[in-house]
């Protein structure tokens, strides 16, 4: 299965990142996801399930201690190894 997260850390500071922000980048492009995208205003990441559950984890975990007040995500699951969204067991990729 692979997923998306889009996520922010906040407070916000447009004159210097935060370090909830660092901690937060440094986490999504070292976990080895695909189509990392980070910005000021979200910040996004794709891959598989594990690999985005795993830096979930690690990213409320060390966002919240360095010093984010507020997390917001969102995890869409965008494949899953079927084809055209026939049933399990129907259409699997070979």
């Amino acid at each position: 299965m692979r997923l998306r997260v889009e996520f922010t850390t906040e407070p916000f500071d447009l004159d210097e990142a935060p370090a909830h922000a660092v901690v937060a980048r440094e986490i999504v492009t070292g976990a080895g996801l695909d189509a990392v995208d980070v910005g000021p205003f979200g910040n996004t990441a794709e891959g598989d399930a594990d690999r985005v559950l795993g830096a979930v984890e690690a990213l409320l975990r060390k966002s919240l201690a360095a010093g984010a007040t507020r997390v917001s995500l969102q995890v869409n699951v965008i494949g899953d190894g079927r084809r055209d969204g026939a049933p399990e067991g129907e259409g699997d990729a070979t």
